[in-house]
């Protein structure tokens, strides 16, 4: 009863460390930004938006460094596709395009002028609806929270939008994280309509 009554704020971290010896120093920072990205030789640009669409994030990236293709195209490419086949998939929560277009078209300015930041530069993302974005509803997929509007930029989001990845919509999740039940309906499995995307 008393550890329920201690109100927690979402900013708050989970207890997922146990310390079995408290006498020790805490162990070190990780060390970041050690990783280097390979860096490919763009392919040939694809004739159709359909191929464009499903060449690797590699790909796309060497086509964006070299400016075969723009982040703006990219950029609505995804979402058109987001908006056909969602009716089917039930996948996307909060669209972001107005957001999303201009962070295109912010990337394909700083590319073109040089200033190219790494293999995400003008690369469109989905948020799972668990990652808050200002200005856009955090549903968690569940109905109390619906309407929920976080007002804060999620770790993940704002290191992604860092590297200058482009945010094109909020997606579904099962309500709280559990399964492909939400409260707009059943996430679809794109291999089979038929079926939710946890295979169920």
């Amino acid at each position: 009863g008393e550890m329920r009554a201690v109100k927690l704020e979402n900013h708050v971290p989970p207890a997922v460390s146990f310390q079995p010896a408290p006498w020790l120093p805490p162990p070190t920072e990780a060390v970041r930004h050690t990783a280097e990205p390979t860096v490919r030789a763009a392919p040939a640009r694809p004739d159709g938006r359909e191929d464009l669409a499903f060449l690797p994030v590699t790909a796309l990236a060497a086509l964006l460094r070299t400016r075969r293709v723009s982040s703006v195209e990219l950029t609505k490419v995804y979402l058109e596709r987001l908006r056909q086949y969602d009716p089917v998939l039930r996948c996307v929560v909060s669209y972001t395009e107005e957001l999303a277009l201009k962070q295109a078209e912010r990337a394909d300015r700083e590319i073109a002028a040089g200033r190219y930041r790494g293999p995400l530069h003008g690369i469109p993302w989905g948020a799972k609806d668990l990652i808050a974005y200002p200005g856009y509803r955090t549903t968690w997929g569940a109905a109390p929270f619906k309407d929920q509007v976080i007002d804060t930029r999620a770790t993940v989001a704002r290191r992604l939008e860092e590297a200058g990845a482009v945010l094109v919509a909020k997606l579904t999740l099962g309500a709280l994280a559990m399964g492909d039940r939400w409260f707009g309906g059943m996430t679809r499995n794109p291999w089979d309509p038929r079926r939710g995307s946890s295979g169920s």
